[in-house]
């Protein structure tokens, strides 16, 4: 396929969406992006700026933003999905009535759905049908790719050809895309590093230092893989970018939204209070609520994933969480065989 001179409609205008709209402007390709916020919209376009969702960032002028959903699904030959999981689905459904064809649609969203426990794809599908659809996900904060900051992430779907398709239309000097076909792993990897993002920010919030975290960190990963593993994924995504590189970005960048929420909470603060006052989405936090009650469905323990849990929903106190973990019966590092 050319890849060439491509139109891509981008749907969402967070930091994210914005970032992925810079990078394919980039790479010379046609954008239309589409947000809910028609006054905002009207300023992106005069001012080429995006201060709510990505500050200090100028957007090329070639961009378009629209409020139009509609003109913007019909626009491109790629569509993006750069929405929120838990808004995932009232969007997916407004495109039911429009003529997609097979273009190829791109997810990047990373959470799992509230009460469904529907990862992204599966958002998508249960709405329109199969498609043409790849998931990318990986180490990849959205002010980093705007600038032009070397960036790697994996492109994943259950047809090779559509992820290598992907990997080639939006894949430069500058941000440098992977194959997969474990669309499971990558979902979940994505998704549920948001809750050990939380927990690493609680550490922080408590004053711990780079051992707490690296351990963390660690175990985190495992817990991750376990779940996955469960669920239908390789346990090989895990130690690759969609998995442990994620987890490390988020758990580190000063971008990480999750880990200020953590953060904030290990200060003391209540989560209401928290997220009343920001204006992008911490996708880690219903994310959390899924992840235990998967851990629960598949029967995998998830210690790290059930404190924070309890510490979001059950206003448990973090330094006291912190210190039953510590405090669990000792074991092997390694006590689960991933030959399923």
């Amino acid at each position: 396929m050319d890849t060439n001179n491509k139109k891509i409609s981008i749907i969402g205008h967070g930091g994210w969406g914005t970032a992925l709209a810079i990078l394919a402007r980039r790479i010379g390709h046609e954008v239309m992006v589409w947000g809910h916020e028609s006054d905002y919209i009207e300023e992106i376009n005069k001012t080429h700026k995006n201060p709510k969702f990505l500050p200090g960032i100028d957007i090329p002028k070639g961009i378009q933003f629209t409020s139009n959903f509609e003109e913007c699904v019909m626009f491109g030959s790629v569509i993006v999905f750069a929405i929120p999981t838990q808004y995932l689905r009232n969007v997916v459904y407004s495109m039911r009535l429009i003529p997609i064809g097979t273009r190829p649609i791109v997810s990047v969203a990373k959470g799992i759905e509230k009460k469904t426990m529907l990862r992204p794809s599966e958002i998508i599908e249960s709405a329109l049908g199969k498609q043409k659809l790849v998931a990318l996900s990986g180490p990849s904060h959205a002010e980093e790719v705007a600038r032009g900051i070397p960036s790697c992430v994996v492109a994943a779907s259950r047809n090779v050809a559509w992820a290598q398709e992907v990997q080639a239309i939006f894949s430069d000097t500058a941000f440098r895309i992977y194959t997969a076909t474990d669309v499971i792993g990558t979902e979940l990897g994505g998704a549920l590093k948001n809750v050990v993002a939380i927990a690493a920010g609680v550490c922080e919030g408590l004053g711990y230092g780079t051992n707490s975290k690296a351990a963390l960190l660690s175990r985190g990963i495992l817990e991750m893989m376990h779940l996955g593993v469960k669920m239908g994924a390789s346990p090989n995504t895990f130690i690759g970018l969609a998995g442990i590189g994620d987890l490390v970005t988020t758990c580190f960048s000063e971008f990480g939204r999750n880990l200020m929420v953590g953060r904030e909470i290990g200060k003391g603060r209540k989560l209401s209070e928290i997220l009343k006052g920001m204006d992008m989405v911490a996708e880690g936090v219903e994310t959390t609520r899924s992840a235990a009650e998967l851990s629960e469905k598949y029967h995998v323990d998830t210690p790290i994933i059930r404190e924070v849990h309890k510490i979001l929903f059950e206003d448990k106190n973090a330094r006291q969480a912190v210190e039953e973990l510590m405090g669990r019966a000792l074991k092997k590092e390694m006590e689960f065989s991933y030959h399923t």
